[in-house]
């Protein structure tokens, strides 16, 4: 007879092999149901959408370049059809290795160097496994240059005296560089509308037309952390911002609340207890405190102890964080021109976008997508435009008071000279083109540009945006 022991024993072992049995069969019954992708500037994002959590490896080979996805425990449940122009890429093929083992086979230009994970599902997808193909530093295509240009939507100001005409900048004085963040992109769509609105849409849209306008303002130099629709970590975008040199970091979005009554446009900068962590953060890591401060005060911490480290540290996160809430509440002002607001003040959250101790960094929420009226201001391209002329406004405002020294805003200020943001005028009965030139002091070229109009042809009732000093004087 079997004794005790040994039924034990065959008792757990057939328990072990039919656990072993349920858990192939339930990742045995994933799907691979359809591929994304996402070119970025520097690398390719391949998104694999699953029914079921699997295990992968990922591996290369030469001659000629490919990479090999093993997906365990899955099957193909459709073609994988991807747009690969612009990427390494130039075919995509599969083969069941076993009814539970997928091998995908990705033939490339050019070498690659891979990274994957999976992930979880959410509440917009199910598992997924990414596969990112990073391009060699020398293959890295340039980020573009964005050259659309929009009709500028006027923002109602008040009429002063005409600009006045400045003497020209001495050469050495920098520009103020603005980084400007369009939140969301890629496999990360952000908040949507009842009419299928993406934020990621949106807020690049506000984004690049806020570039625009900084990039027309004497002085100052826009730079966008995403380009297109692709997909760049939070910590990433700072990261971005700090190579670019930025004095100020805006980060833009359009979120949903619950309620879909909830409207108006907000401002945030970063909350006193998210300085506090970011700060312990920050001197934790040695890296980090290699690179730190490099944005606005240009001060290493890598050879300081730890006590004066931290206190250099407070004392930047302090000044970031009073100059953040400064601009953000000159932003806030000049978005209640435009649109109504969620709250009159700037608030303050842990946002991880605004985490900076260098740079001055606010969050400017303009409207709630999930309400359906806002949601469709924010898709109208005038209603963008007026947002990003509000912004602009705010920015301007505020490095007019307080320059980084060395820039030309600062020489500007130190001078003397006196510059005037853009106006508003409506153009009356009779009124053309030429004689409104005439009343600002302005060129007609310099009209026609500012609000991109192919004619001279003018409406009564039309609103034209009167450049101010700043973009007269960079034309």
């Amino acid at each position: 007879m079997m004794g005790s022991g040994m039924r034990f024993r065959a008792m757990v072992a057939a328990v072990g092999l039919l656990l072993l049995a349920v858990t192939v069969n339930a990742v045995a019954e994933s799907k691979v149901n359809s591929v994304r992708l996402w070119r970025a500037p520097d690398n390719t994002r391949l998104v694999f959408d699953l029914t079921g959590p699997v295990q992968h490896s990922v591996f290369t080979l030469t001659a000629p370049d490919r990479l090999v996805i093993d997906i365990n425990g899955a099957s193909l449940g459709a073609p994988l059809n991807v747009n690969s122009a612009n990427t390494p890429i130039t075919a995509m093929r599969s083969a069941q290795r076993t009814p539970t083992d997928l091998r995908v086979v990705i033939d490339l230009k050019k070498a690659v160097t891979p990274k994957s994970f999976t992930l979880a599902p959410n509440a917009q997808y199910g598992n997924r496994l990414v596969v990112d193909l990073f391009d060699d530093a020398a293959d890295a295509a340039p980020i573009p240059v964005q050259t659309n240009v929009a009709k500028v939507a006027p923002v109602p100001v008040t009429p002063i005296d005409p600009p006045v005409k400045l003497p020209p900048a001495p050469a050495g004085k920098r520009d103020i560089i603005v980084v400007i963040d369009a939140g969301h992109g890629g496999e990360d769509p952000g908040a949507s509308g009842s009419r299928g609105q993406r934020e990621k849409d949106v807020v690049l849209a506000i984004a690049r037309e806020l570039q625009r306008q900084v990039n027309g303002m004497k002085g100052f130099r826009a730079e966008l952390t995403r380009t297109g629709d692709y997909f760049i970590p939070l910590r990433g975008r700072t990261e971005i911002a700090r190579k670019k040199g930025a004095d100020l970091f805006v980060s833009i979005h359009a979120d949903a609340a619950p309620s879909a009554a909830a409207f108006g446009a907000s401002v945030f900068a970063l909350s006193d207890r998210g300085a506090t962590s970011e700060t312990a953060r920050w001197l934790a890591d040695s890296e980090n405190r290699s690179d730190l401060i490099g944005g606005a005060g240009n001060v290493s911490l890598d050879d300081k102890d730890r006590m004066l480290a931290g206190v250099l540290l407070d004392l930047s996160m302090t000044a970031s964080l009073t100059s953040s809430l400064n601009v953000g509440q000159k932003v806030l002002s000049n978005i209640g021109r435009v649109t109504p607001l969620h709250k009159q003040r700037v608030e303050q959250a842990g946002f991880m976008v605004l985490k900076s101790p260098d740079i001055p960094s606010i969050l400017v929420e303009t409207g709630f997508i999930s309400n359906a009226n806002e949601a469709s201001k924010l898709a109208a391209s005038s209603h963008q435009q007026a947002l990003a002329r509000s912004i602009s406004s705010g920015v301007r405002q505020f490095f007019q008071q307080n320059p980084p020294p060395g820039t030309y805003i600062a020489w500007l200020r130190d001078s003397g000279g006196i510059a005037q943001g853009p106006r508003d005028h409506r153009v009356n009965p009779g009124e053309t083109l030429a004689m409104i030139a005439v009343r600002y002091q302005v060129s007609p070229a310099t009209l026609r540009s500012a609000n991109n109009l192919k004619t001279d042809d003018l409406k009564a009732g039309q609103h034209l945006t009167i450049p101010g000093t700043e973009l007269a004087a960079k034309e």
